[in-house]
């Protein structure tokens, strides 16, 4: 479970997240959404201790982030951070790193060099895994830090934008299986950040829009299409939440102009 309690942030003197209480169930897979600039990111690096919120605080499984150092190691072993931009050490290959992070997180050492093995060859990595990470393309690189955080096992995942930075059609496909898999049948809790609702829509089961650093809404699709009186896609609802004036125009525009 995570909880923000009236949480907010500033870079300087500008709010970039504004008292923000939100609560994630286990097992939920929430998707933050909104344009750029909107502190989806901000708000994930909260959650994930890379930032110490100005008000309010961060619960994590019971657990306060920054509250205390034993606390703060405990959450840090349930829970794992990937930012959009990864750094890695690029002389080590796609199974080392692999093998490393497993490690890094006590996972038993004869598992991790089968589930390292299993997700390389999902992610049509299994020949590249085995030379340096300095060769990789960007969407390779995106793929093996992706699978590094699902070998740790952990039960909580904190994931900026993972369905950028150059996944090809197969490679964002096998990740929204996965993730639909991992939250549904091992009850894990993922949090993602991502700006295009259309790749989020089949899988999210809470969606938090975040406008000037404020929750808009939250919920299923369902209670937002019904918050809104749209039956149509994720970015149709988006479109009405975020920019209603446009959306009105539009409609507008078009009876005026059927033609």
């Amino acid at each position: 479970m995570i909880e923000l309690r009236d949480v907010t942030q500033h870079y300087g003197v500008r709010p970039v997240v504004r008292s923000v209480s939100l609560r994630i169930e286990r097992g939920e897979l929430a998707v933050i959404l909104g344009p750029n600039g909107m502190g989806k990111s901000t708000l994930l690096g909260v959650m994930a201790g890379v930032l110490s919120p100005q008000h309010g605080s961060v619960v994590i499984d019971g657990l306060v982030r920054k509250r205390d150092p034993e606390e703060e190691l405990a959450i840090r072993r349930r829970c794992v951070y990937l930012p959009d931009s990864l750094w890695m050490p690029e002389q080590l290959t796609g199974r080392e790193y692999l093998l490393a992070v497993g490690r890094l997180y006590d996972v038993d050492a004869e598992r991790v060099m089968e589930h390292a093995d299993q997700l390389l060859d999902l992610f049509d990595l299994k020949e590249k895994g085995e030379s340096p990470i300095s060769g990789y393309s960007t969407g390779q690189k995106k793929k093996v830090g992706l699978c590094g955080a699902l070998i740790t096992e952990a039960p909580i995942l904190l994931l900026d934008e993972p369905f950028s930075g150059g996944l090809d059609p197969a490679g964002l496909l096998t990740l929204k299986k996965v993730f639909q898999h991992h939250a549904r049948r091992k009850n894990l809790t993922i949090v993602m950040t991502s700006p295009v609702p259309e790749l989020v829509e089949e899988i999210a089961t809470r969606i938090v829009i975040l406008k000037d650093g404020s929750i808009l809404a939250q919920g299923s699709l369902d209670d937002l299409q019904r918050l809104t009186q749209c039956r149509g896609s994720l970015g149709d609802v988006l479109e009405r939440l975020i920019f209603p004036e446009t959306t009105r125009k539009l409609a507008e525009y078009f009876q005026e102009f059927p033609r």
